[in-house]
């Protein structure tokens, strides 16, 4: 332990760092102690590739969701405090075991909507690296220092066989990002005015209703598009038994995340306007799900649903203080909160790029020739 004498003669700065990383150290000790179980294990397993690919999976079930979960449960955490998490952990949990039962089923053994038959993707893994394998653990430790991810861009480019797939996932998420900031935008600085004044009043009971509906169906969507992000460790045709194990381990991972009250990551939702309000977050869900839904019929290439959830929240904060509705925060305020919410995607896309450059020979290859 440094003396008070030594810490008095740092720069601020270096003070402040030193208390953050002295109290982050003791206040996550039990999620210290199991990073390092768990990059143990991948390295002991990474050169046996049919342990090594349950291993990922196992790593990818929990982190990918946990970190994507603001996109999809986080409104409907948010607004459901009042609901045992059991009760929303097993709703949820049907409608994941239905939408993936049904993607196994229509397409032969195949749980990501041939998300993973894009080309580029379509080959399954038959050997693995150490970070391939510890890649879901980073994005672990992202999460709960919570920045927002694109588990797309950090699972997915780690297994693209050309440097052309990582750009064609990237330019569908950009565009992913401005639809939906535009749309957001526009709708709410419209008519964010006229629902300020229709959801004063205590909510219909029929709202609740409409909004585990939306959430169910936003949910399904999402699974649609980023189930490819779990599953591409797996054989891209899965058998019974593959298949049960994982459908199970999910069940128990969204069981964890419900009962957490999702992860440190909830707060990119919890802090911004209204979301709180079943109202506000069905509509919120039901344009989200639309946006994604017509994307997953543009095309088979994965995309970053992240950066497609970040643009909804920023061009609904952005309407929300330009049409002055409740004037909840200043424009200093809300872009400094949407500014936020940008750099940390944009540091996750990074550190997904030099986790991919550093697995990933096709991707070196399509970047530095």
């Amino acid at each position: 332990m440094e003396s008070k004498n030594e810490l008095q003669q740092k720069p601020p700065i270096l003070i402040k760092l030193h208390k953050d990383f002295v109290d982050f150290s003791y206040q996550e000790k039990n999620f210290i102690i199991m990073l390092a179980i768990f990059f143990f294990i991948a390295g002991a397993t990474h050169e046996t590739p049919h342990i090594a690919m349950w291993v990922g999976f196992f790593f990818a079930a929990y982190s990918a969701i946990a970190n994507d979960s603001i996109q999809t449960i986080g409104t409907f955490i948010a607004s459901n405090k009042d609901r045992p998490w059991w009760h929303l952990w097993l709703f949820m949990s049907g409608i994941f075991v239905a939408t993936i039962s049904y993607s196994w089923w229509a397409y032969s053994g195949d749980v990501s909507y041939q998300r993973l038959a894009a080309k580029g993707l379509e080959k399954a893994p038959t050997s693995f690296t150490f970070l391939q394998i510890a890649a879901p653990i980073f994005l672990m430790i992202l999460t709960r220092l919570s920045i927002p991810v694109s588990t797309t861009f950090l699972l997915l480019s780690c297994f693209a066989q050309s440097g052309d797939t990582l750009q064609k996932m990237l330019m569908k998420s950009f565009l992913g990002y401005m639809i939906a900031f535009s749309i957001a935008l526009l709708f709410w600085y419209f008519l964010g005015k006229w629902m300020k004044t229709k959801f004063k009043e205590r909510a219909h009971p029929g709202w609740r209703i409409g909004q585990w509906v939306a959430s169910a169906i936003l949910w399904a969507v999402w699974l649609m598009q980023d189930a490819a992000n779990i599953a591409v460790y797996l054989p891209r045709t899965l058998n019974f038994t593959e298949f049960a194990v994982f459908i199970v381990t999910i069940f128990l991972g969204l069981g964890i995340l419900f009962r957490m009250g999702g992860e440190h990551i909830q707060q990119v939702v919890d802090e911004k306007t209204d979301v709180v309000d079943v109202r506000a977050a069905t509509v919120i869900d039901i344009i989200y799900a639309l946006i994604l839904y017509v994307f997953k019929e543009v095309s088979q290439m994965p995309m970053s649903t992240t950066w497609v959830f970040i643009g909804l929240l920023a061009g609904r904060e952005l309407a929300i203080t330009l049409a002055k509705i409740g004037i909840y925060r200043t424009p200093r305020e809300t872009l400094a909160i949407i500014s936020k919410d940008i750099s940390k995607v944009f540091l996750g896309l990074l550190i997904s790029l030099l986790l991919a450059i550093s697995v990933n020979p096709a991707i070196r290859k399509a970047i530095f020739g």
